[in-house]
């Protein structure tokens, strides 16, 4: 597969009528985004907890699925692919802009999301959405070379204690 380098912006439309908003920030993006489906951010909850996702979209595009144009609800990329997530529940293409052309299924692998997939993950999902708060929050309090630092320390086995030890920042002298 050609490693082609894409990225999209999200398409601006309006909140469908009764719909919940969801206004959430991304760490992976940088960024807020607006949701309007439960089921999207239980979707978008997957993606951002799932270290193998490298980036994504909401919203990036239409396709048509079994005849019927529809929004694509994310665009995402790994490390060694790209694909479309279409979630189950049908999110119809009202008023497409003109700007924007469909997606080609056929170029793109399309990974459809149902109820059932994201009920196996909602403990996952539930513990992401409590810790995103605090990875939003202290983003900017962390040194870039920890990450990586912690990384080369666990080559082996540690445990959680013997990490939290060597990467304290109050810890006795030796």
């Amino acid at each position: 597969m050609v490693n082609v380098l894409r990225s999209f912006e999200p398409l601006t439309l309006p909140r469908p009528r009764g719909a919940h908003r969801y206004d959430v920030f991304s760490p992976k993006l940088g960024r807020r985004l607006t949701l309007y489906r439960r089921s999207a951010f239980e979707a978008w909850l997957m993606l951002e907890a799932n270290p193998a996702v490298k980036t994504f979209c909401e919203r990036p595009g239409f396709i048509a699925v079994d005849g019927q144009r529809r929004v694509v609800d994310f665009w995402a990329r790994s490390d060694d692919d790209e694909c479309l997530v279409v979630l189950s529940e049908i999110t119809p293409a009202t008023d497409r802009p003109r700007s924007r052309p469909d997606f080609d299924p056929e170029a793109f692998a399309v990974r459809h999301i149902d109820a059932a997939e994201r009920a196996a993950a909602r403990v996952w999902t539930g513990n992401w959405q409590r810790m995103l708060p605090v990875l939003v929050a202290a983003r900017g309090l962390v040194k870039p070379s920890l990450p990586s630092a912690i990384e080369r320390f666990v080559v082996s086995p540690q445990s959680l204690m013997t990490i939290e030890r060597e990467f304290s920042l109050a810890r006795p002298r030796r």
